[in-house]
This record gives structure tokens, C-alpha cells and sequence, in this order.
């Protein structure tokens, strides 16, 4: 093994020199230089039969699924392995502790309205105007009235507003919501300005018509929710869902064939004794029953990435950083 695998040593810089220049390429799922990076965490995703059999039955079923498991598991990657197989649109609603329903249907910037009002003599109050300034969010995205379904992952939803789940029940239930800034406007001026098609701003700056200010969904998307299992859901949210929960693959076999994924077959031939050292190693810690917390198996990819490099610490250093790499989440 080669021992001068570090690119910063603490020295100070050398005149002349450019250690960045040494730094190999990023392991495959941290490339973010790559345009097809995100096309591919779906194509290498590696789902259980079980897995498959719920994405199914939501597809048919026209109802969203709720996934859990633990954090590293693969949930999120579900959706986007989905929308990569079956060729759909992804739109991806992270949620955090602030997130309310409306940040997913749309945002109306009253403020950009005002400032541009300003610059105007004469400012106009219809609902064809107010259009301007409302942008659809990832949910509206995906209730759009399309011929093909879109794939819809709400991630994390148990860190969002504790009124979240309920929120969304009549959404899932009816497939519809109203934009009120546009209902308002057309129920006031409804001699002025009869109902009929305001065109409203899709995130990437293009305008779509929007019938009476209503957004009905034609087909059902497939709305997959991510939970770490951080809080209950209310029974009536749960009953409209289906739910799967992810278990960690728990065959030597399974775990070979994400790492030949997200490393490639080249890698995997090259250093196949010592991945099948570490695979074997990394279930027995893993599965301890004796010592709280989890190891992911992204954690286990990102210690086989750092072997395998032709510029890889030694012996000693290598058992520090598995110690390190492999840490387990949640155990302190």
C-alpha cells in the first residue's frame, strides 16, 4: 500500500507545488460535475422484491406511499430509481421543521408585484397579473393536468409542521387545489374578467394555463413519502397510504452487487478478496445485537471507496478511518 495518499498534510504549502492537482476523482455518487450523477443513483439502485411489489400496488392503486426505514437505507433513492425506470418526471419536496402544505401547492411574491407596481402608473388588479407572480411548487408540479403520471418524493415528511400529514389529506383524497389569489380575483371582477385560462409560472421560469384557478390532476402521481420513523402519523393519514418499510440488505450477496453498482464491475475485480473481506466484516459489526445504533450502507461504500484508491493509506492509518467510517448513527 502507498502511504502518501494525503492531500493536505498540516505542513504549510510548498513553493511550486499543487497537491489539489493529486486528488483523485470523487467517488460516483459524489460527483456533482457529472450531468447523468442523478439519473444514475436510480439506475444503480438495488430494490427488494418486496420493494417492488408496494411501488406496484401504489402505482395501480393511485395512492401515495409512505417508506420507512433507517436513515441510509435507500428510501429516497426509491423514487428516483422509479421515475429512471419507468421514464417519469421527479419532483423532489424536501421538508424541514418550517415546511407547511403551501410550500409544496405554490408561492405568490406579493412583494416582487409591490416593487414592480411601483414602477408602473397604472396597476392593474386581475387575476391575469397576480398570474405573474405565483410559481407552482413540486406538489403543484406534480398535479398538473398530464396525460403521464410524475413521480413525486416527499422527503423526511416527519420533520415538516406537525399539521403536515392532515394538510395533505384532502389533496391526496380529491387531486385538486385551488390557487386563492386567482379564485379572489375572478369571483370580484367576474363581469370584467370571466373565468378562463390565467397562465402562472412553472419553477424553471415557464408559464402554464391554469383553468379558473383551479389545479386538477388528470393522472394520479406517484407520491412517495420518506420517514425516518421520528414521530406517529395520524390514522387518517396512514389509511390513505400504503406503507413499506425498507429493511438493510441482509445477504453478502445483496451487499456485493451495490457495491459492483456504485463502484463498477473494474473496481470490484481488482480488489474482490478484500471487498468480500470488508462485506463480510461490515454485516457481522452491523448486526450486533449487543450494541445500539446503525451502520449504513453508504458508509460501508464510502470505507471501499478509500481502499481501493491506488493512492490509499496504510495499514494502520486504514483501520483508524474504518473505525471512523464506519461509526454507527445514533448510538451516542
Amino acid at each position: 500500500m502507498m502511504s502518501n495518499w494525503k492531500i493536505y498534510t498540516g505542513q504549510g504549502r510548498n513553493a511550486g507545488d499543487d497537491p489539489i492537482t493529486r486528488l483523485p476523482s470523487a467517488p460516483p455518487w459524489r460527483d456533482f460535475a457529472d450531468p447523468e450523477r442523478d439519473k444514475r443513483r436510480g439506475q444503480v439502485f438495488r430494490p427488494s422484491d418486496h420493494a417492488i411489489e408496494m411501488v406496484n400496488a401504489a402505482l395501480y392503486l393511485r395512492r401515495p406511499l409512505l417508506v420507512t426505514g433507517k436513515p441510509g437505507i435507500g428510501k429516497s433513492t426509491l423514487a428516483r430509481a422509479v421515475a429512471e425506470e419507468l421514464n417519469l418526471t421527479l419532483y423532489e419536496w424536501p421538508i424541514n421543521t418550517r415546511t407547511v402544505l403551501q410550500d409544496g401547492l405554490y408561492r405568490y411574491d406579493a412583494l416582487a408585484r409591490l416593487r414592480d407596481a411601483q414602477g408602473r402608473a397604472v396597476m392593474t388588479n386581475t387575476a391575469q397579473e397576480v398570474g405573474q407572480y405565483i410559481t407552482l411548487g413540486p406538489l403543484g408540479m406534480a398535479l398538473l393536468p398530464v396525460e403521464r403520471p410524475s413521480v413525486l418524493l416527499i422527503d423526511e415528511i416527519d420533520k415538516g409542521d406537525i399539521d403536515l400529514p392532515n394538510d395533505l389529506l384532502h389533496v391526496f383524497e380529491e387531486g385538486e387545489f385551488f390557487i386563492t389569489e386567482i379564485t379572489r380575483l375572478l369571483q370580484r371582477n367576474s363581469t370584467v374578467e370571466p373565468s378562463h385560462m390565467v397562465a402562472v409560472c412553472r419553477p424553471d421560469g415557464s408559464q402554464v394555463n391554469i383553468p379558473d384557478g383551479r389545479v386538477r390532476c388528470r393522472t394520479f402521481p406517484l407520491v412517495i413519502m420518506t420517514s425516518n420513523g421520528e414521530r406517529d402519523f395520524p390514522p387518517a393519514f396512514l389509511r390513505r397510504c400504503l406503507r413499506l418499510d425498507i429493511e438493510p440488505p441482509r445477504e453478502v450477496d445483496e451487499l456485493e452487487a451495490i457495491v459492483r453498482a456504485h463502484l463498477g464491475e473494474k473496481v470490484f475485480a481488482q480488489a474482490e478478496a478484500m471487498i468480500k473481506q470488508y462485506v463480510a466484516e461490515f454485516l457481522r459489526e452491523r448486526d450486533r445485537p449487543d450494541v445500539r445504533g446503525h451502520i449504513a450502507t453508504d458508509q460501508l461504500l464510502n470505507l471501499i471507496y478509500m481502499a481501493t484508491q491506488e493512492q490509499r493509506p496504510d495499514a494502520a492509518t486504514e483501520q483508524v478511518l474504518r473505525k471512523e467510517l464506519l461509526r454507527r448513527l445514533g448510538s451516542e
